[in-house]
């Protein structure tokens, strides 16, 4: 309401959101996390984001993770199986926004390489050293993964194990994006799942506003700062 100048006390809003019974609905989910983390199996990076999130610079410090979704697949018979799916993101901490990601029906290197190098190539325009941040799943641990970063110039940042605070914003996207699309509805197909997590992302870049983003979406935030 602000951002189309309409000026209300914000209790007053609370107030008609009450008595309209337009509350939104919260699930409560308590499925296993997906642990991408296998042991050591390659080059465990120092943790040089140590949990400081917030830059004024855009394309310097990205996170990623990977996280697992569950659909249900009916057979001739009727009979159900759980199928499962897998979101490899990544995100600029100036604004909290997507900058690439891929989806795939199991964990994958390949896939993880395709969003990585979709992210390098986008945040290419950035003036100073990059740091790349993720938790020690197997996949951030690759050769190839390292190695890719190395050869760009960038840093590669790791959590500590076990500590999922340590990259507590990209938790959040996944726990905001599960709240709003996944918990509490069923999906009965891969392509249904995946479509529905690809407009999500669109509508979570492009129109979802955030208080601490002066109630802009990371897009606009991200378009006004380089108008400054």
């Amino acid at each position: 309401m602000q951002n189309r100048n309409i000026l209300v006390n914000k209790k007053k809003v609370q107030r008609i959101v009450q008595k309209l019974n337009l509350q939104v609905t919260s699930f409560t989910h308590k499925s296993r996390k997906y642990n991408s983390y296998k042991g050591k199996i390659g080059k465990i990076a120092q943790n040089r984001i140590n949990r400081r999130f917030h830059t004024s610079i855009s394309h310097q410090k990205i996170t990623t993770d990977t996280s697992e979704f569950k659909y249900y697949k009916v057979d001739e018979k009727g009979n159900m199986t759980i199928k499962k799916l897998y979101l490899d993101p990544f995100m600029d901490m100036f604004n909290g926004e997507i900058l690439s990601f891929a989806i795939s029906p199991k964990p994958s290197a390949e896939s993880i390489m395709k969003a990585l190098n979709e992210a390098i190539s986008i945040t290419d325009d950035c003036i100073y050293r990059r740091t790349f941040h993720s938790d020690q799943g197997w996949a951030y641990q690759m050769k190839v993964y390292s190695r890719t970063l190395k050869e760009r110039k960038i840093f590669q940042s790791m959590s500590r194990k076990g500590n999922c605070h340590d990259n507590s914003v990209m938790e959040n996207f996944f726990g905001i994006l599960k709240q709003e699309i996944y918990y509490g509805k069923v999906y009965y197909s891969y392509q249904e799942l995946e479509q529905a997590i690809i407009n999500y992302i669109d509508y979570y870049n492009n129109k979802r506003i955030k208080q601490k983003l002066g109630w802009l979406s990371p897009v606009e935030y991200r378009l006004k700062a380089l108008a400054a």
